[in-house]
């Protein structure tokens, strides 16, 4: 396990602008899905779960 950066910014109700050291992304929320503009998912379960992937 390493050190890494990250940074959010929000920039409107379910939206935000993400800041690491690869680069910027920006993400949105819909319901229990979160989708970034590099391809990630990220989907809330059941029971305190989280399931994270990719879209691409």
């Amino acid at each position: 396990m390493g050190i890494y950066f990250r940074e959010r910014k929000k920039i409107g109700k379910n939206s935000w602008l993400n800041f690491s050291r690869s680069g910027a992304s920006a993400s949105t929320k819909v319901g229990p899905l979160t989708i970034n503009s590099r391809g990630g998912v990220w989907v809330k379960l059941p029971g305190g779960l989280n399931y994270r992937g990719r879209w691409k």
